[in-house]
């Protein structure tokens, strides 16, 4: 097996020579310190504060969700809210404007009213397409829906309650 030797390549004098050293050598940094960078980060989850336009564009996109099943018009009291890498979870208070309770007999929830743990809304989110997009959603559930359902593994650690 023949091994490559610098006597073999060929070796060009004076300034050209040097310059194509030189470039080589700069390649081989490159390449060399690429292969040590760190992954790129995560977004840490964060809740969107008050008044912002990405609070106001999720809770947008859940809107129309909950007033096609608990009737209008509905303003939320959010529980929990976080975001990340383009995802975010909400659990959300659903009441009339002013603070009414939304009373589940009068909505299309009427025969499973008893079951249900009040009107509590839980959504997950992805922000594809330029706007927010509900990619799952539960009203009134009973349990911590979420856990062990292979979606959620797709999601940035820390962006559900539990």
């Amino acid at each position: 097996m023949a091994f490559l030797s610098l006597s073999t390549l060929p070796v060009r004098s004076g300034l050209a020579g040097l310059k194509r050293l030189q470039r080589i050598a700069q390649a081989a940094l490159v390449a060399l310190s690429c292969a040590f960078l760190p992954p790129a980060l995560a977004q840490a989850p964060h809740e969107p504060a008050r008044g912002t336009a990405e609070r106001k564009l999720i809770l947008d996109a859940v809107r129309p969700l909950a007033e096609a099943r608990l009737g209008t018009p509905v303003e939320f009291v959010v529980s929990w809210m976080r975001s990340a890498d383009n995802w975010a979870f909400v659990s959300l208070a659903p009441q009339r404007p002013g603070g009414a309770a939304i009373d589940l007999r009068q909505t299309v929830f009427a025969s499973e009213a008893e079951y249900m743990d009040g009107a509590q809304t839980y959504a997950l989110l992805r922000y594809q397409f330029d706007r927010w997009n509900i990619i799952d959603f539960a009203v009134g559930p009973t349990d911590v829906f979420w856990q062990g359902d292979p979606l959620y593994r797709q999601v940035p650690a820390g962006l559900t309650p539990y």
